[in-house]
């Protein structure tokens, strides 16, 4: 591996993503330790690029890392330009691929690199010893995904969803609370309530005048189905790498009993087999934020956005970045985090029959 490594952090080609995985000022620090960083003109990330250049990163025109150096470390976060014609890859990437679970075009991506004789460092995969996630958006992703929640509720959701910072989404969240006690909003229950996501989601809940219900692993066990129908909102924070007995089956639509009238699946696992809630196969986007599962007499809605975090950039940026760039400091070394990484896209190659040799 490369003494002194090369991040070239992309543009991103989804157009309702924001963030960036480091800051001018991590950027910076990384420089600094010795590190070469290229970063890609992007009109949409929440950073300008003039603010990475005066930090002493090289700058790039957008959508030129195929061109980057054999050794350089393809940095970004969401997807890569797919379909008829895409390139074969041949740099190691860094960003979540989301393609070890059996998801929707994870053999053409894998095949990719397999063709390219590249690799995937799959960012939901950097752990620790103890198997840890080391940088991660949860939290964000679960104050994001209660708040759009809230606010359907309220009739102040509207679309297309616009990009935001904290201090003005908790203002429109408080302004819209009712009176202690009275119970306007309904009753909410947040699954996965210890993790960083479901911390995001009660807080952003409690910003909103609502008291959660909070659950995790003693009360998901065994689901107590009718005390999940009971309540009138449910956030998803759960995201499990084995399968498990679902939380919401299709069953439980049509139960007589149910009270619950929105889902807000922050986790967005729907095409694995790992789908804690499948009862919906597509998510929902910017554009239309809120999907009916139901009609009728008893509706049930969904929210289902897999870049929340997005409609909170700087915030959400500056939050991963402090965690990512501590690990990146470490790429030279390639032991760790970084060997564990590898081992885990090697082992998903090694182990599927439908992919080229490398």
């Amino acid at each position: 591996m490369s003494k002194t490594p090369h991040l070239w952090m992309r543009h991103e080609s989804r157009p309702t993503e924001r963030r960036a995985p480091l800051t001018p000022s991590d950027a910076g620090q990384l420089v600094r330790a010795g590190l070469r960083i290229t970063v890609e003109a992007s009109e949409q990330r929440v950073f300008p690029l003039a603010d990475y250049a005066a930090a002493g990163c090289d700058t790039a025109p957008t959508d030129s890392w195929l061109t980057a150096p054999d050794d350089a470390y393809v940095l970004g976060l969401k997807e890569l330009p797919a379909g008829p014609g895409a390139p074969v890859l041949r740099h190691r990437h860094i960003y979540f691929g989301h393609a070890y679970k059996g998801q929707a075009g994870a053999t053409e991506l894998l095949g990719r690199f397999t063709a390219g004789g590249g690799a995937l460092l799959d960012m939901e995969y950097l752990i620790d010893e103890a198997g840890r996630r080391v940088a991660a958006f949860g939290y964000w992703a679960g104050y994001v995904g209660a708040a759009l929640a809230v606010l359907h509720r309220r009739g102040l959701l509207s679309a297309p969803l616009r990009p935001t910072d904290r201090p003005a989404l908790d203002a429109l969240l408080a302004s819209g609370a009712g009176a202690p006690g009275t119970g306007t909003d309904g009753t909410a229950l947040v699954i996965g309530a210890l993790g960083r996501s479901g911390r995001g989601a009660c807080d952003a809940l409690t910003t909103a005048g609502i008291e959660p219900t909070r659950w995790d692993l003693a009360e998901t066990r065994e689901i107590d189905r009718a005390a999940l129908l009971g309540h009138d909102l449910m956030v998803n924070t759960v995201l499990t790498t084995t399968p498990v007995p679902p939380f919401l089956t299709k069953g439980d639509l049509d139960d007589p009993g149910r009270r619950l009238s929105l889902v807000s699946d922050v986790t967005c696992d729907v095409t694995s087999d790992c789908n804690v809630l499948p009862v919906y196969d597509e998510t929902t986007t910017w554009e239309e934020p809120v999907r009916a599962l139901t009609a009728g007499g008893a509706p049930l809605d969904l929210i289902a956005i897999d870049n929340l975090p997005s409609l909170l950039p700087g915030e959400a940026t500056v939050a991963f970045s402090a965690e990512l760039a501590p690990q990146l400091r470490r790429l030279a070394d390639w032991d760790g985090v970084w060997a564990r990484a590898l081992d885990t896209f090697e082992t998903a190659i090694r182990t599927r029959d439908d992919l080229p040799a490398r």
